[in-house]
């Protein structure tokens, strides 16, 4: 019994002081190429989905007009896109070195599973250590709303809402 307590001991006390020295002298991958630490994704995941559960909105505080799915187009064009993509277009250079990589938003399911309160959450507080900012303070809500609205219907938007979205990303 005495081994198992100084061994218990030994290893509450080694397992922080190597964590640190981990961290301390550069043995963390940090860079956007390397690969995650062991657990970071699904530990991130599983206290990101925690959060939005309990936080999220369950729906918008007003019925979402074709007026605010366009208005939702050209926000997500001026400041998502470049990230998310745009409906039959390549990724941007920006995306590909990001880490981790941001989800295409117009290819595949894109966050069509999502309510529009979930991905509310998400434009409105951002998500840590992805490069999801968060929008509350430079959209209003009525804009994060639309935006949020637009990606959840993304695979039954009005034919007009399609097509300014399907134009090219304008290049500098």
């Amino acid at each position: 019994m005495r081994v198992f307590i100084v061994g218990l001991i030994i290893g509450l006390i080694a397992v922080p002081f190597g964590a640190y020295f981990y961290f301390r002298y550069g043995y963390a991958p940090v860079a956007t190429a390397a690969r995650p630490i062991p657990f970071e994704t699904s530990l991130a995941k599983m206290a990101l989905h925690a959060r939005i559960d309990k936080e999220a909105p369950k729906a918008p505080p007003y019925q979402i007009s074709t007026d605010d799915l366009a208005t939702g187009g050209q926000i997500y064009r001026e400041h998502c896109a470049v990230c998310h993509g745009l409906p039959g277009q390549e990724k941007t250079a920006i995306a590909k070195g990001m880490f981790p990589e941001p989800p295409q938003l117009f290819h595949g399911k894109g966050v069509t599973d999502d309510t529009a309160g979930e991905t509310y959450w998400k434009v409105a507080n951002g998500i840590r250590l992805t490069g999801m900012p968060a929008f509350t303070g430079s959209l209003s809500d009525r804009d994060m709303w639309s935006v949020s609205a637009l990606l959840a219907g993304a695979d039954k938007l009005p034919p007009a809402v399609m097509t300014d979205l399907s134009k090219p990303l304008a290049t500098k």
